[in-house]
């Protein structure tokens, strides 16, 4: 087989050809193109099996590169090395096509892995209509790894019409993420309609759902046009999905399946043409185990599924996260240009945050007005942290995380304490046990008196990859 040949374009001359040098040490040929329309033109006569660009440019932008090499030959992959990743970057290379991108600086395995599994792919993700993301520029903050992988996900399930079920602790953005999911498919222009399941009651659940006819039941004097109907065209953001009861649940699989609804009290069958994205915190597989969930709406829902990471796991992005928030709250509480000391940010990057991204918002708001105008210091943060009774020092580690819990539910950052609980506890659970057990997972399994299916399910659920098994005796 002949070596497989990589186009460069790359306009830093020292940085070529260090590239250029270590692709070569692979066995693999090197053509270079210094800018973008030379790249270009030299992808036009053939023969490249990778492309690996700069993002910035002289003339055509690596992002320019991009669109028309896909655009030109959809099943060329595309490396894009950028110095500057930003939310849009991330999910608009992705969308458009890029088999993945590099933030500089990065380590050489880091690219020759990439660049192996490139060559090696014989698919590409298909051409995506691009739709509006202005008014969620910014709203999902975040360059760590962990954030990068969400975003490459956005851009390669956006556009395609298949249901999408978000999975995260309370408080980790579930709906930025399906909102960004929403501007940057071909249904932009329609209406986004969002329900919060846990937040209506379930006897108003199905009419909010499914709407109903005038005379359906007491009080119910005019028809009233459902959240799907609402959403026709669109897409349907059904949050906290692990809140409907089994009833409910029932008649939501019956409009995933048949793709139409009836209101209550009606006869007329009405026709749904909706995107559904789902999002939940709580642990279905264990649900669907105690038959309080069922396994076919749950497969329906979960064609894709894109798990949020609890900030404790991205605390490189806090120092972001508290900009945002301080641009976001600072006129409208009065502090005009807020700005904050590096102590109260460090401070700020060293707790756990139990209640998450939703928790840290808070906390910078109350610091806010405790600053008064002033840079925000670390006195105010402690201040800020400590303003429930609930917290305590000593005592057992699992009486400390409750406590942290407990106080951060009491500043408004959390709900569904016992939930978040259980679930952290599993997810220590399983982690310490496959890693004791060295990979192998019925070994853990039976130390911890669950079925190897369920080990599975738990480790897919928390994205614990352990070392790979050793084969078992036969």
């Amino acid at each position: 087989m002949s070596a497989a040949t990589i186009l460069l374009i790359e306009d830093d001359a020292r940085i070529a050809g260090e590239l250029r040098r270590v692709l070569e040490s692979e066995g693999w040929k090197v053509l270079l193109a210094e800018t973008g329309e030379a790249g270009l033109a030299q992808a036009a006569k053939g023969g490249c099996d990778l492309v690996i660009t700069d993002f910035r440019l002289p003339g055509a932008s690596g992002m320019d590169v991009l669109k028309r090499l896909h655009a030109a030959q959809p099943r060329l992959p595309v490396i894009l090395m950028t110095a500057h990743g930003t939310t849009e970057t991330a999910i608009e290379a992705t969308k458009l096509g890029a088999y993945d991108y590099l933030l500089k600086p990065f380590e050489i395995p880091e690219l020759l892995s990439l660049a192996q599994k490139a060559l090696a792919s014989s698919r590409l993700i298909a051409p995506v209509a691009v739709g509006s993301a202005s008014d969620t520029r910014d709203s999902i903050v975040g360059e760590s790894r962990a954030m990068q992988e969400i975003y490459k996900e956005i851009g390669r399930v956006a556009a395609k019409p298949v249901p999408v079920l978000i999975r995260g602790e309370t408080g980790t953005g579930k709906e930025l993420v399906a909102r960004a999911l929403y501007h940057h498919s071909d249904r932009a222009e329609q209406p986004f309609i969002a329900v919060n399941c846990a937040a209506i009651p379930e006897t108003l659940l199905e009419s909010e759902l499914f709407g109903h006819e005038r005379g359906a039941f007491t009080g119910a004097d005019a028809r009233r046009i459902g959240r799907f109907e609402q959403a026709h065209g669109g897409t349907i953001f059904l949050d906290e999905i692990g809140d409907l009861s089994p009833n409910t649940q029932a008649k939501l699989l019956r409009v995933l399946q048949e793709k139409c609804i009836q209101r209550l009290g009606g006869k007329e069958t009405i026709p749904i043409d909706a995107r559904v994205i789902a999002a939940t915190h709580r642990d279905l597989e264990a649900a669907m185990a105690e038959k309080q969930f069922r396994d076919d709406l749950f497969y329906r829902l979960s064609v894709v599924v894109i798990t949020l990471p609890p900030l404790r796991e991205r605390a490189e992005d806090i120092p972001a996260l508290v900009q945002y928030f301080l641009r976001r709250y600072g006129k409208e509480l009065g502090a005009g240009q807020a700005s904050i000391e590096p102590k109260a940010v460090q401070l700020l990057s060293e707790q756990p945050w139990p209640g998450n991204i939703r928790e840290l918002e808070n906390a910078v708001r109350k610091a806010l007005l405790l600053a008064r105008g002033y840079a925000i210091g670390a006195a105010d943060i402690r201040k800020a942290l400590s303003a429930s009774p609930v917290r305590t020092a000593g005592g057992s580690p699992i009486a400390a995380h409750v406590a942290e819990l407990l106080a951060a539910a009491s500043r408004g950052g959390l709900e569904n304490v016992r939930a978040l609980l259980l679930e952290n506890a599993d997810r220590e659970l399983f982690t310490q046990a496959i890693k004791l057990a060295q990979g192998n997972q019925a070994k853990a399994a039976r130390w911890l008196g669950v079925s190897r299916m369920t080990m599975r399910e738990k480790l897919t659920h928390f994205g614990i990859h352990p070392a790979q098994e050793p084969p078992q005796p036969s």
